[in-house]
């Protein structure tokens, strides 16, 4: 039993991360300390100075472990690490785990190439990004190539010059084929430095370059090469126009700010690169409800650039951050080189600075707007629900369906929507195991019966752990069961709820002669519904996830056996009279309306087989005699 009085006082007055775990063993929070001793006791001390998060996940910690490390950047480097990995409940959360696109120039290699990358590596190659499209850095790519006939196959030149054919991009005039020694080391070299020139900005050059051309082709007549270099000089105009100059000075630097609402905080980035602004992204961060906006501001750097393949040499931020020497000196060491962070207060960076937290704070309106339809279309609608059947609250909804083919492979189907919103992982599938042939209340019974059977003996265990009844597959009891059907499935659902001595609210979803969701049967009523009413759209998903997903299932166990026949589950029939009454009837479902009469005429059969057959397709009716 871990005693936490008594392993506070074991903690050692050094550097390290500490790890918080719940009563089902999964971690909840991580954070680092310059002196764990200090820091980790603090959380069980008055709570005055603690958030009401903070002190909320104090009350769930069932037991703590440490990590020492032998410096304080040691202790960020590794708790940026375990939160990526195990993405904490209470530690504020960046959703985002984007990679961005880089071009990567190969200027190691004799003959460089273009690539697009999502990974910088300590290789001697020239990284021009991060962009926020992949899209616009192919674009880009072929854009070079096209100007400059870089190559971007993997061939060893100059070792491999002539070994091969040429491929496809020589054919289309995209690459001048230094394989085949076509195109000297030293003229490649002079595309290269176009290449580079480009990316670092400088379009100029070559949209005086693509104009002389374009002016002698119209000269000499050549008209469609004279269109090709037109076109080739509006994409290059495109690229120029779409990344505007921030300054003169040529620095690369990450502009960040954010807007936030409730627990959610939207985070803007421009990306500034050669003193060009050449993109921008927002990101999500979830968990600040009661967060300063410098922890806000800490968690998302830290966490960004755990991530960021490239760090620029100024970062200009909306709110000051914590350990601000330590984040430095991490952020150096991975750009190896110095980095600055600046929280400006006037002047052009102060503007660009706001000009990001109005970026961040319309995504965040936008979305506010998006939120509230969303909760309009799921915790809006149960609310209604409960409304109309008199219930005090609904969270939990479980809802059950049965599919069979003429009582072939019975299964039955439970789904479970939370607020509104379809809980995937809680969904269960039933094989009927009691009977077969074709009875959907005794199949529902069965399905019922063995759901609530397996929660109270998964209550019972949790109890005696003291555990939580979520950690349980079925433990969790549901405030509103949904049948798929009116008065009898309902009654079927109360009698296995009443011998189980259960209590929850049952209410059938009724059909019309059309198929389609008409209204609630509840308490032996009928309760129309507004078919316009969120509520009423809710029902209609339920029901028909409740259908889709028993079919899908049913679908699985056919196609896993198919090879055999429905034929084979009937006493008396063997692969011969099997054979025979396929080839008489020619399908299942002829087979199934068959009189005794009309089997026992088939070949190789028998009164006494026809009379199984007969009474495995009509369990409920007695057989004629022959």
């Amino acid at each position: 039993m871990f005693n936490i009085e008594e392993e506070l006082k074991k903690l050692p007055a050094k550097p390290g991360v500490y790890i918080m775990h719940d009563s089902h063993d999964d971690i909840i929070y991580v954070g680092k300390a310059i002196s764990l001793k200090n820091r980790v006791r603090q959380y069980f001390q008055s709570s005055r100075n603690l958030s009401p998060k903070i002190v909320q996940m104090v009350s769930r910690i069932a037991r703590f472990e440490y990590i020492i490390t032998d410096s304080e950047l040691e202790a960020l480097v590794l708790e940026c690490n375990l939160i990526k990995e195990h993405r904490p409940k209470y530690n504020t959360m960046l959703k985002d785990d984007k990679t961005y696109p880089y071009i990567k120039v190969t200027v190691n290699e004799p003959f460089p190439r273009i690539l697009l990358s999502r990974k910088m590596k300590k290789d001697k190659a020239r990284y021009f990004g991060p962009f926020t499209s992949s899209l616009a850095v192919k674009d880009t790519i072929e854009l070079l190539q096209k100007i400059y006939k870089i190559r971007t196959c993997h061939r060893a030149l100059p070792k491999d010059i002539g070994k091969d054919r040429p491929c496809l991009y020589f054919h289309i005039h995209q690459c001048g084929a230094p394989c085949q020694g076509y195109v000297s080391q030293e003229d490649y070299s002079v595309s290269v430095k176009g290449v580079l020139g480009f990316l670092n900005g400088n379009y100029g050059q070559v949209e005086q370059m693509l104009t002389d051309r374009m002016m002698e082709a119209s000269e000499k007549m050549e008209y469609e090469k004279a269109m090709e270099y037109r076109d080739l000089l509006k994409s290059v105009r495109h690229v120029a126009e779409k990344q505007k100059i921030t300054s003169s000075q040529m620095e690369d630097r990450d502009i960040i700010a954010f807007a936030r609402a409730d627990d959610e905080a939207v985070v803007q980035v421009f990306f500034v690169r050669g003193g060009k602004l050449i993109g921008r992204e927002h990101f999500y961060v979830t968990g600040v409800g009661s967060d300063s906006r410098t922890e806000v501001m800490t968690a998302f750097v830290k966490q960004f650039y755990a991530g960021a393949p490239f760090v620029p040499k100024e970062l200009l931020l909306q709110e000051p951050i914590e350990d601000e020497d330590v984040i430095i000196q991490w952020l150096s060491a991975k750009r190896g080189q110095k980095v600055t962070i600046r929280v400006p207060v006037r002047g052009r960076k102060e503007r660009m600075v706001e000009l990001a937290y109005e970026n961040a704070s319309l995504v965040l309106a936008k979305d506010s707007e998006k939120i509230k339809r969303e909760e309009a279309k799921t915790i809006g609608a149960v609310k209604n629900i409960a409304d109309m059947l008199d219930i005090p609250s609904i969270v939990r909804i479980e809802a059950f369906d049965i599919s069979n083919i003429s009582g072939y492979e019975n299964v039955g189907s439970m789904i479970v929507y939370e607020n509104g919103k379809p809980k995937r992982n809680a969904y269960r599938k039933f094989k009927i195991k009691s009977f077969t042939g074709q009875d959907d209340y005794r199949s529902m019974k069965e399905v019922l019966t063995r759901r609530f059977t397996h929660g109270l003996e998964e209550r019972r265990t949790l109890e005696m752990k003291q555990g939580d009844f979520s950690m349980g597959s079925f433990s969790s009891f549901p405030d509103l069961i949904m049948m798929d059907g009116g008065r009898g499935q309902v009654n079927i659902a109360l009698e296995v709820l009443d011998e189980l001595h259960l209590d929850i609210p049952v209410c059938g979803m009724v059909k019309d002669d059309n198929h389609r969701t008409r209204g609630l049967y509840y308490h032996n009523v009928e309760i129309p519904i507004d078919k316009d009413s969120e509520s009423f759209k809710l029902i209609t998903r339920i029901q028909d996830e409740a259908h889709r997903f028993a079919i899908e299932y049913h679908r699985n166990l056919r196609g896993k056996t198919q090879v055999r026949s429905i034929l084979d589950d009937i006493e008396g029939i063997g692969p011969a009279r099997r054979k025979a009454l396929l080839r008489h009837f020619g399908e299942i479902g002829k087979i199934s309306t068959a009189s005794v009469e009309d089997l026992a005429a088939v070949d190789t059969m028998n009164e006494n087989a026809a009379r199984s057959v007969y009474k495995f397709f009509h369990q409920n009716e007695p057989a004629r005699k022959v």
